[in-house]
């Protein structure tokens, strides 16, 4: 792998490995952003306020053309890829651009170098806190193994490059190179690193997973799956427990690892009581916070106000967490959380899963959107099944995953769990959010092996296990039936919704064993 890969010499400057404070102060300088009271850096990405997966494309050649599973990636040629790389480079013709050179990874055995190449110091910022930073001894011989290119002021030319927009996030992974363009959201830098390394990873036997981490005092460590909004990042935040990552991970025949130095986390309606950690973390100097509305007069932030977009976000390195992990590395997990939020009200708040039924909620990766999280959206509640919990990050086939899942999950004797953060006593709209107080005791009873000593039914919809009693637990919120007003209205929602899988999962059905077909839930006319 070359290190000119992407050259600078077409830069007015170029600014190499800055501190935070030295970015801080020039993104101040360029007006890229502004302080707070609290001395977090604020900025707005303008049009875009997440992820543009309708943008992303990825080149199809010898190396991916039997490898990437293309039902679910857009392809473009390398001709095309060629084009949008010359113009890049003509793009960054007089300006100044940041770089840093990271690692992607904690395990030194698995790491990845990875060279982000910036048009905002503020990005370059983000990127620092979300990779790891390597000692300063570590840099003079630095050779990129992997290259992101950012460039948000770049159009791109449907005609010419083979894309949809003026927006592209371009993926060759053969010339181990990422072009971003006509996008100021800093979450496509650290996608396209997560999305290298799951098509990477697997060639190495190492399982990515889109997921946070944490580890118990006794060192029994646990992954928490979900997707945006789930509680991924509140659950492992955890101040009883010593945090890995909120978001990415890799699982080896040495056990889990971080692949960042940082954490992205959601803060519409963050507040101290809830979320401690994050809130003390995003109110201090050095995190970014991300279309964050500030309260005129006093630049406080208002994490209620969701103005700008429901997305709002803070990044920030690792350390700012108290109890996070210095090593970012532990032992295999003891305990697998699979977190939907589920507005249905159907699935109970926890359910013990075998490894097949596992797998099959894995290839699932469900939740359920709610109005107001996305524009466009109606009152109605919207299902939603992100394969791996993570399908946009996803290049290879669904099955090589869940595979790798399964064999580490039978491998290591590891207990499974899904656990509802969505609502309870009726869909929404009818029935209220499930109590985080709720949640919390159920994770720890499970983690502590308290839950599964507890007395178990088999739910007869979907073929799990629920606890009926828990100490300290309302017992009734445990059985979802009994929790509506009506529960025949229950056994009409909970039909749609084992309705909802099955279409979903249809197409899993030809890359999985007979044991997770099984595992589907099945329709019936009446609950029992």
């Amino acid at each position: 792998m070359k290190a000119d890969l992407f050259s600078l010499a077409n830069a007015s400057a170029v600014h190499s490995n800055n501190s935070d404070v030295e970015l801080i102060e020039r993104a101040i300088r360029r007006s890229e952003g502004r302080l707070a009271s609290t001395g977090a850096l604020v900025v707005e990405t303008g049009a875009y306020t997440g992820r543009s997966a309708k943008d992303k494309f990825t080149v199809r050649d010898a190396l991916t053309d039997g490898t990437v599973w293309w039902d679910n990636n857009k392809a473009i040629t390398g001709e095309q890829l060629d084009l949008l790389h010359r113009d890049f480079q003509e793009h960054c013709r007089g300006r100044a651009l940041f770089v840093q050179d990271l690692f992607a990874g904690a395990d030194p055995a698995s790491r990845l170098n990875v060279r982000v190449v910036c048009e905002y110091a503020w990005h370059a910022l983000f990127i620092r806190h979300l990779l790891r930073r390597p000692e300063p001894g570590a840099l003079a011989g630095f050779l990129p193994g992997f290259t992101v290119v950012d460039l948000p002021s770049f159009r791109a030319d449907p005609d010419r490059h083979g894309c949809r927009s003026e927006t592209v996030i371009a993926c060759d992974f053969s010339r181990r190179l990422v072009l971003i363009g006509g996008t100021s959201y800093a979450g496509e830098i650290k996608k396209s690193v997560f999305s290298f390394l799951n098509f990477l990873m697997p060639g190495q036997d190492v399982m990515p997973m889109h997921c946070s981490a944490n580890e118990g005092p006794d060192r029994d460590a646990a992954v928490f799956f979900g997707l945006s909004g789930t509680g991924k990042t509140t659950l492992s935040a955890d101040p009883k427990r010593i945090l890995l990552g909120d978001d990415e991970h890799g699982w080896s025949d040495r056990g889990i690892f971080n692949f960042e130095g940082g954490c992205y986390a959601k803060t519409i309606r963050l507040s101290a009581e809830a979320e401690p950690e994050i809130w003390a973390a995003s109110n201090r100097f050095g995190a970014v916070l991300e279309n964050v509305v500030l309260k005129p007069g006093t630049a406080e932030p208002d994490f209620n106000d969701s103005s700008l977009t429901e997305n709002t976000r803070s990044a920030y390195p690792l350390e700012f967490i108290r109890n996070a992990s210095a090593t970012g590395c532990a032992g295999h997990p003891k305990n697998i959380i699979m977190l939907a939020a589920d507005a249905f009200g159907v699935l109970p708040p926890i359910a013990r899963l075998t490894a097949s039924q596992a797998m099959y909620h894995f290839l699932s990766g469900y939740t359920a959107k709610v109005a107001g999280t996305e524009k466009g959206m109606g009152a109605e509640p919207q299902a939603t099944f992100s394969t791996c919990f993570g399908a946009p990050f996803m290049p290879r086939h669904p099955s090589v995953y869940g595979n790798m899942l399964r064999e580490l999950i039978a491998r290591h004797d590891v207990d499974c769990w899904l656990v509802n953060t969505g609502w309870t006593g009726g869909r929404y709209g009818v029935g209220r959010r499930m109590p985080i107080q709720v949640t919390r005791a159920l994770i720890d009873a499970a983690l502590s092996g308290a839950l599964k000593r507890q007395s178990l039914r088999t739910d007869p919809t979907f073929g799990f296990q629920v606890p009926t009693s828990l100490p300290g637990i309302d017992g009734s919120i445990l059985n979802p039936r009994q929790t509506w007003p009506d529960p025949a209205a229950y056994d009409v929602q909970a039909r749609a919704l084992v309705g909802m899988f099955n279409k979903n999962f249809s197409k899993f059905e030809g890359h999985v064993d007979a044991d997770v077909k099984a595992a589907a839930p099945v329709l019936r006319e009446a609950a029992e």
